[in-house]
């Protein structure tokens, strides 16, 4: 088992090793949910993780996806 004290705030620093299995970074949120008697803690994911992709294609806009995958390829546009 896992102990972490309560400051007379009220706040709790979560242990690094759960930090690390959680997946949790400084500044992303925890969640806090009964299930069968127990109290479960989670991270909360607010945004899909494919939201930092959004974006990063706008140069490619007007082209046909056959020529972008020619070109990426190396092939020349005649073959």
């Amino acid at each position: 088992m896992i102990i972490a004290k309560v400051t007379s705030k009220g706040q709790v620093t979560i242990p690094k090793e759960v930090r690390e299995r959680l997946g949790v970074h400084p500044g992303e949120d925890v969640g806090f949910e009964e299930k069968d008697g127990l109290l479960v803690v989670c991270k909360v994911v607010t945004k899909s993780p494919f939201d930092k992709w959004v974006g990063k294609l706008k140069h490619l806009k007007g082209q046909r996806s056959d020529d972008i995958v020619r070109e990426a390829r190396g092939h020349d546009n005649g073959t």
